[in-house]
């Protein structure tokens, strides 16, 4: 580990502080730039979207796969299709879907649903859509095994004692698989967070993330003092909601019985 992790990434971040002179220029210029907080912005607005997107799809997607044995074995196979293509094929995929001209658009056309082309790419809606795409899978296993650790006979309990579907899912199931759900939501936030790919093929000028500008410092720029400056912000942020998504996840053993 501290041959090919720590090193490595210690020496990068020292540059954050020593390149191109030593001292905290690189964090002043990170303060005082508009476009570095623009970016800060994009990526937490982007990343917090794409999580609470995949959320809301994985929980129902997840609890029929661990209720309904039959279609397990589907609903897996439809979840790791998309790990089956690079992330650059599946953006690319998702650029010719999402065009004025793609299947998406005249699909809606066709029904009668929309007058004229949807704006689906080179926007934020695009970006989202991609990495939904890419990220879904990663609350969804998390969510399965947490629901399929539950004792089946909980929610029959629970209607029997006169809690309906919402009380019962609240009170009961959403407690019981909060740490699969933790754990899933953290993961696709970090992943995000790191994201340039879709985001620089799938949006426009107004969806410029960090890492997007880290590869553009190092590739086009050659400043690599600020790239270690936002690779540390990054780092910074990732260990944040590790932290706090363990607090979360420990809070509600640590609550008295009863």
């Amino acid at each position: 580990m501290a041959t090919v992790f720590a090193l490595p990434v210690g020496a990068l971040l020292l540059r954050s502080v020593s390149d191109p002179t030593w001292g905290l220029q690189n964090f002043r210029a990170l303060w005082e730039e508009p476009v570095y907080a623009s970016l800060i912005r994009n990526t937490v607005q982007i990343s917090l979207a794409t999580t609470v997107c995949c959320i809301l799809l994985a929980y129902p997607f997840a609890h029929v796969m661990a209720t309904r044995p039959r279609l397990t074995r589907l609903l897996t196979l439809v979840v790791l299709v998309p790990f089956w293509s690079s992330i650059l094929v599946r953006s690319f995929a998702w650029m010719v879907l999402l065009q004025n001209n793609g299947i998406v658009n005249q699909s809606l056309l066709r029904l009668g649903l929309i007058d004229q082309p949807l704006e689906l790419i080179f926007n934020r809606t695009g970006v989202l859509i991609g990495m939904v795409h890419v990220l879904l899978p990663f609350v969804v296993f998390p969510l399965y095994g947490a629901i399929r650790a539950m004792d089946p006979a909980l929610m029959p309990a629970a209607a029997c004692l006169g809690a309906g579907p919402i009380r019962a899912f609240l009170r009961v199931q959403l407690p019981l698989t909060l740490a699969g759900l933790v754990m899933g939501a953290v993961l696709v936030f970090v992943m995000a967070l790191g994201y340039f790919i879709t985001p620089a093929l799938l949006g426009g000028r107004r969806d410029a993330v960090i890492a997007r500008m880290i590869q553009l410092q190092v590739s086009q720029l050659g400043d690599w003092g600020m790239a270690a400056t936002l690779s540390l912000v990054l780092l910074v942020a990732t260990l944040i909601l590790l932290g706090a998504s363990q607090l979360l996840v420990r809070s509600p053993a640590r609550r008295p019985a009863g």
